[in-house]
């Protein structure tokens, strides 16, 4: 099925269940690390796998997604800094826009001179809005994209930047603090996206522990990404999963 993983999405953020995505990049990981990702990830009941980051300055995507792919069933969709980060081993591609910024080349241009390739992939491609919200601290998303990011206490412009992403035809929206952020996306802002807006929400950067993952769901997030606390403690993603299970139908939706 062409957009299944899409169509899983929408149905589990209609139904309020709420879904958990490990971010790996392929230039820190190598396999023996992995395995140890791919173990904990099945039996803490990781939802997705989202590969990639604003730099691969390796070759190992192939390889890694690969891996994945033989290891395990979990689903992996490229979360690719730029357009050469496309591997037919994946499942689907977030095809990203940066919504938040007044970059045309990462509105468009790249997408542009992407689209040939990504077209030939054979990929479920997932047109989605990706939103900068400032973290507190620069960050490598920032700096490769040059775009300023969306203030943190600025709820009306994410609500409005994510409401003209959807009408726009993006079926995802993604928020993004950054790998690091010093400050996650609070829960307000989260709150006020998601109640205007009827596609999936993202939220990733600066979730370091359980609680704020937990926050982000009752807010209204409907999938929860993790990379950079995961690299520096793996057994994380069980306690991860666990809280973002606790969550049910988001009351008043």
């Amino acid at each position: 099925m062409k957009h299944k993983l899409y169509h899983q999405l929408a149905e589990r953020r209609q139904l309020g269940r709420k879904s958990f995505a490990v971010l790996i990049d392929p230039d820190k990981v190598d396999i023996p690390q992995l395995d140890k990702l791919i173990a904990l990830a099945v039996n803490s009941g990781v939802d997705y796998f989202f590969v990639g980051g604003s730099l691969v300055i390796t070759n190992h995507l192939d390889e890694c997604i690969q891996h994945i792919k033989a290891s395990c069933d979990i689903p992996v969709l490229l979360f690719p800094g730029s357009p050469s980060q496309v591997s037919r081993y994946a499942d689907a591609l977030l095809y990203l826009s940066l919504i938040s910024g007044r970059n045309p080349e990462l509105l468009i241009g790249q997408h542009v001179l992407s689209a040939p390739m990504v077209k030939k992939s054979g990929l479920e491609i997932i047109p989605t809005g990706y939103m900068v919200i400032d973290g507190g601290a620069p960050t490598t998303v920032s700096y490769i994209s040059n775009a300023t990011p969306i203030p943190s206490d600025k709820n009306d412009i994410a609500l409005c930047t994510a409401m003209a992403g959807e009408m726009l035809g993006m079926k995802l929206i993604y928020m993004d603090a950054g790998s690091g952020a010093k400050r996650p996306i609070s829960e307000t802002m989260i709150e006020r996206v998601s109640a205007h807006i009827d596609c999936p929400l993202i939220i990733g950067g600066g979730i370091v522990n359980p609680e704020k993952a937990y926050l982000n769901c009752k807010a209204g997030a409907d999938v929860i990404v993790v990379g950079n606390a995961i690299e520096k403690d793996p057994s994380l993603i069980k306690e991860m999963s666990a809280a973002i299970r606790q969550v049910g139908v988001v009351e008043g939706r």
